[in-house]
Order: C-alpha cells, then sequence, then structure tokens
C-alpha cells in the first residue's frame, strides 16, 4: 500500500505532524494500558500459584490430621511399627569412631544371643506347658460334692468301680451380712448414780459403726479399681439384697478417704525420695458449683477461689480441672493430684521440696521449672512425644520420616542393651553411643532434606522437627544421668486409668471429691504397681488405720508386699516380664535385619 504524499503547504505538514503526534500518544496509552494488564495479569498469576502452594500444602495438613483422626478411632493403640514397615534408613556417619564401631559390633553380637535365648526359652515353655485336661482349679477353693448316679431300676446286677471326677467352678453374688454386736452394760447395784459401765467401742467406719471396712474396700476398690460409677455399685449391692443411695456410697468413699489420707501424703513423700520423677496429666470435668464455697483453710484456696469465681460469673456449667500424675522411675510408688486448672502451680506444689530430675512432654509449665526452683530441678524431654509428632506425618513425608524414626530407633537399642548395667556403666555406655547417635539426628536435621522448600517450616512436618530443635537440649539430658528414663512411657500408661474411670463417672462433684479421687488414685495404683491384690491390701490398712496405725512406713504397697508374698500377684509380674522379652526380642531382630541390610 503506497503511503500518501506529504503536502507541500507549510499549514497542511504542522496539521499532519499534530496528527502523527496524537496518534503516536494514543498508542503509548495503549500500550501502557496493556503492559499494566500484563503486569496486573502477572502478579494475579503469582498470587495464584501462592494460593495453590498454600492449598497443597492446607490439603497435606489436613490429610494428615484425618489420617491421625482415623489412627485414634480404628488404629492399633500400639506405637511401636510392624516389623518390616518402612524403609531402614540407618546412617553411622562417614567416619565413626573405633569406640562406636566396638560397641555396636558389640551390640548385633548381643542381639543375636538375645533372639537365640528368645527361641529357647520359647521351646521350654512349649515342652512345660501342661496339657488342658490336666489342668486343676486352686486346691484352696472349697469344694462339695455332687454325685450322679443311675436310677434303681438301671443298677440290677451291677457292681459299683468308682467314679469319674469331673470339676466345674461356680460363682455366686457376694454374700452381704449384718454383723450384730451386743455391748454388755452394767449399773452401779449400790450406786446408780455413778451411771452405765460398758466396753469401750472401736471407731468405725462412719458413725455409729454402722459399714465395716469391707464395704469401704468394696465401694472404693470397684469405683477406682474396676472404674464402676456408684449408679452401678447400687445394682451390684442390689442384687445381694441391699440397695444403698448413691449419697451413703459418696460419705463411705469420704470416710475410707479420710482414714487413709496420711497414707497418701506420706506415699508423696516417699516419692520424692527419688532422684527423677515422671510427670503427665490429663482433663477432669469439675461441675461449677452454684456459690463460692469456703476456701479459708484450702493451701491452694487462692487459686482454687479464682478459677472457681470466674467460672460462676461466667455461667459455665463446668470447669476443665486436671489430673496429675507422678512416677518415681526407681521406687514402685505412684502419686496423683488434683487441680482446678492446668497451671504451673500444681508441679511446683507438689514438687516444692523435691531435688533432682523431672521428665515430661515440652509443656510450657514444665521447661522453666528449674529457674521457679532455684536450679533445684532439672526438666528432661520425653523422646516419644518428639517421635509422635515425627511420625504422625509419615504419609506425606516417606523418606525423611523413617530416617528419623529409624535413628531414634537406634536410641531405644541402646536403652535395651543397657538396662541390666548399674548406673556409671549405663551412663558410661549412654555418653559414647547415645550421644553418637544424637550426632546424627542433629546433622540430618541440618540437611538439605530437611530444610525449605523440601520441608516448609510451617508445615506439620516442619513444626515436628522444629520442636526437636527447640528442646533439644531437655531432649539430650537422658545422656547426663542414668536415672532419667529416654522416655515418660510409664508415667503416661497411669494416665489410662484415670482416663477409663472417666468415661464411667464423666466428672467430679466437687474439689473435695476431685482430691479424695486423687488421694485414693495414689494408693490403689501404688499397689497395682506393686502387683498386689488390691482388695486384700485396702482392707488390711484400712483396718489398721481405723485401729489407730500411724506407722505409715510399714503400710506403703512396697513394705506390705514384703509381709504378705500371698497377696502377690505373681502372673501380672510374669505378664509384664514377658511382654519386656518379647519387645527385647523384637528390637535384636531389628538390629540384626539393619547390619544385613547395611552390608547389602
Amino acid at each position: 500500500m503506497e503511503s500518501d504524499p506529504l503536502p507541500n503547504d507549510l499549514d497542511a505538514c504542522h496539521r499532519l505532524i499534530a496528527k502523527l503526534q496524537s496518534q503516536v500518544g494514543e498508542q503509548a496509552t495503549e500500550l501502557t494500558l496493556k503492559e499494566k494488564l500484563i503486569e496486573e495479569q502477572a502478579h494475579s498469576v503469582l498470587e495464584l500459584k501462592a494460593d495453590h502452594d498454600q492449598l497443597d500444602e492446607k490439603v497435606i495438613e489436613l490429610n494428615l490430621t484425618i489420617e491421625k483422626l482415623l489412627k485414634q478411632l480404628y488404629g492399633r493403640k500400639s506405637e511401636r511399627r510392624i516389623d518390616g514397615e518402612g524403609p531402614l534408613m540407618l546412617d553411622l556417619g562417614e567416619v565413626p569412631t573405633p569406640e562406636v564401631v566396638s560397641a555396636l559390633e558389640d551390640a548385633i553380637r548381643e542381639a543375636q544371643q538375645i533372639v537365640e535365648d528368645a527361641e529357647e526359652t520359647k521351646k521350654k515353655r512349649r515342652k512345660q506347658r501342661p496339657q488342658q485336661s490336666d489342668r486343676k482349679f486352686p486346691e484352696h477353693l472349697p469344694r462339695y460334692e455332687k454325685i450322679v448316679d443311675l436310677p434303681e431300676d438301671r443298677r440290677e446286677g451291677l457292681k459299683l468301680i468308682g467314679y469319674d471326677e469331673v470339676e466345674t467352678l461356680e460363682c455366686t453374688a457376694a454374700e452381704l451380712k449384718v454383723r450384730v454386736t451386743k455391748y454388755a452394760k452394767y449399773a452401779h447395784e449400790a450406786d446408780k448414780s455413778k451411771g452405765i459401765v460398758s466396753p469401750e467401742r472401736p471407731t468405725g467406719l462412719v458413725e455409729g459403726d454402722r459399714f465395716d471396712a469391707s464395704i469401704g474396700v468394696e465401694v472404693v476398690a470397684w469405683k477406682y479399681f474396676y472404674h464402676l460409677p456408684f449408679y452401678r455399685q447400687q445394682d451390684l449391692f442390689g442384687g445381694s439384697g441391699w440397695t444403698p443411695s448413691r449419697s451413703t456410697l459418696q460419705n463411705i468413699e469420704a470416710a475410707v478417704e479420710f482414714a487413709l489420707r496420711p497414707l497418701a501424703e506420706y506415699l508423696q513423700s516417699v516419692l520424692k525420695q527419688d532422684r527423677t520423677v515422671g510427670c503427665d496429666d490429663t482433663g477432669v470435668l469439675l461441675i461449677t458449683p452454684k456459690t463460692m464455697p469456703d476456701l479459708s483453710d484450702h493451701p491452694r484456696g487462692e487459686r482454687i477461689g479464682e478459677v472457681v469465681e470466674n467460672a460462676i460469673e461466667s455461667g459455665k456449667p463446668s470447669i476443665n480441672a486436671n489430673m496429675w500424675g507422678y512416677y518415681a522411675s526407681r521406687l514402685p510408688v505412684v502419686v496423683f493430684d488434683f487441680t482446678v486448672s492446668r497451671h504451673r502451680d500444681g508441679p511446683d506444689d507438689v514438687l516444692s521440696d523435691f531435688k533432682g530430675n523431672l521428665l515430661g512432654d515440652c509443656w510450657s509449665g514444665f521447661q522453666k521449672i528449674d529457674v521457679r526452683s532455684d536450679s533445684r530441678i532439672t526438666f528432661a524431654a520425653c523422646w516419644t512425644h518428639a517421635r509422635r509428632k515425627i511420625d504422625e506425618c509419615r504419609s506425606a513425608f516417606p523418606e525423611q520420616v523413617a530416617k528419623l524414626e529409624s535413628l531414634i530407633g537406634m536410641l531405644y537399642d541402646v536403652e535395651d542393651q543397657i538396662k541390666g548395667l548399674d548406673d556409671e556403666e549405663r551412663l558410661a555406655r549412654r555418653q559414647s553411643l547415645s550421644r553418637h547417635v544424637l550426632d546424627l539426628i542433629a546433622e540430618y536435621l541440618r540437611s538439605e532434606a530437611m530444610q525449605s522448600p523440601s520441608v516448609l517450616p510451617k508445615s506439620k512436618f516442619g513444626q515436628a522437627a522444629g520442636y526437636v530443635r527447640r528442646h533439644w537440649a531437655a531432649l539430650s539430658r537422658f545422656t547426663e544421668d542414668a536415672s532419667i528414663p529416654i522416655d515418660n512411657n510409664d508415667c503416661e500408661q497411669l494416665m489410662k486409668r484415670v482416663a477409663t474411670g472417666r468415661k464411667n463417672w464423666l466428672f467430679k462433684g466437687s474439689v473435695a471429691a476431685g482430691e479424695r479421687a486423687a488421694n485414693l488414685l495414689t494408693i490403689i495404683v501404688s499397689a497395682i504397681r506393686n502387683d498386689l491384690d488390691v482388695r486384700a491390701y485396702l482392707d488390711d490398712v484400712l483396718r489398721r488405720a481405723l485401729a489407730g496405725a500411724t506407722d505409715w512406713s510399714n503400710l506403703t504397697p512396697h513394705a506390705w508386699k514384703s509381709e504378705h508374698p500371698e497377696s502377690i500377684r505373681q502372673y501380672r509380674h510374669d505378664e509384664r516380664r514377658q511382654a519386656a522379652d518379647r519387645k527385647r526380642t523384637r528390637r535384636a531382630r531389628r538390629r540384626i535385619q539393619t547390619k544385613s541390610t547395611r552390608r547389602r
């Protein structure tokens, strides 16, 4: 297309230039608008990409949450991993020290020996196991005979040569009896003004001596050992011919706790003689009182009053109270404590004169207890909590989780090896082997595989890794003191009793009821830890307490145990030993498998 000829007239040239300038300006404006539009679209793309990344991260987090909830509902309760589940990625480092190599070789040899011993023990048990037909009921059980004979018309011409005996176990409902105690009364014949003389009456469980100690034992054992609330106890007693009111059962429980409260307080003093104490807690609903209770004589009155007053003013029907469990690592004692809130005042009060190590999760109330106690107490963190947070991210980060869990498993392997050693040897092994594994964990946490963008800091797995990094000193504390366990599992298992009971009795009606429960749980669970017949133990110590006994050192479960071997539940000890043996064998097989995997 040919362009228009240029004008010869000067004015026309000016008009043409003005027209062209106007067109250029319009095109420049249009171009600016297009550039602005492109820039806005680029920003939109970036924002959409960021939103997409955030949504992807959110999806991962939600999937992990769903997986966790499904596991809680339908998964296995044990945290141990099934053999062969997940890859083993053990790495001892590029240049392990000769001491570490030697120790690990010893560990493999020990593992092989453990497996061989386990197989031999299994064979012996199979040989020693009695035949089903040879099993008899315990000889001490009462027996009576029932003879089943042929009718007379069928016995004609027959001679009796003996009987085939079949033992059948029977059960009858608990038998209630009323003991009628008659106290003789005498009057002075010569001088009736001197009054009536009668034998001294013993202190009863409740006023009027209406209930024997055995009734108190049943009420308390049913509630805190068998987890039966009062309304179910009514049915049990009703089946035996007596239907008490729930208030009567509550009064009986209160009377038992009052008589045994000094024993619970003494057990608390025994707990604090240990070097290391584990602590855990769980929530308990406390019904908000209609009016403010009298707390003038309560040692925690100020704190309780503050919480209760706030609940009353806000109209809350219940208060989120707490039951605390304390587990002595080496002394056979456990202690429970009830508080109206999850506040650091609870552990601070119970451990006010304790000097040693406190083992628990990394709750903020534990982390600064060394500062609050003027360095009397040193906090040590639990590796199970750290591993649990890591394991929850397995599906989204399988390789990283497998690596960290393999290394954590090596820490537990070391603990298996040193279980039977004295404190000096235990500490030496921990400082050589466990510290080496801790260095490997720290090194992997600093590696590229654990950094952004592979692992975002705010992701669930990033937070789990951050948890380990933040609390590294507390998690490593078990390598500084032989009395510190690697985890707080023993104490956490205590709280299952509270959780099971809570599902049945649902709540506590008052602060006093919560404190009664804590004291009774202290005594009963300490008896369970010593493998005692709880009812036999409670019956004896309650009768002694009602008779005026004050030497509580002889009434502790571990002291009473030595005097009453017949009340030891040996099968509980055997079950625990067998479970420990199975765990040691399982870990030994894993160590052997790990060695063969590294060789390949």
